[in-house]
């Protein structure tokens, strides 16, 4: 998994943070430069969550059934 800058929050505090965004863009109270500075951290925010929710998929075990019993194996990418 990739190291978080500074500025990459983990999923939870992006989605956060993406929520506030939106909420203050919806109210119609800044200005268009505050209004173009929202929109490019919100740009951010979903490419930090976009690589969480990748990030969690990758290490998501799928469940199968060898032999009547049911048993996990890691999800492998479709390059393996």
């Amino acid at each position: 998994m990739a190291k978080k800058s500074s500025t990459q929050p983990d999923f939870e505090a992006a989605l956060a943070e993406l929520e506030k965004i939106v909420e203050k863009m919806e109210s119609g109270g800044q200005t268009l430069e505050e209004s173009l500075k929202s929109f490019q951290r919100g740009i951010e925010l979903t490419r930090a969550c976009q690589q969480g929710l990748k990030d969690a998929e990758q290490r998501v075990e799928k469940l199968v059934s060898k032999n009547g019993e049911l048993t996990t194996e890691p999800l492998r990418d479709k390059d393996e």
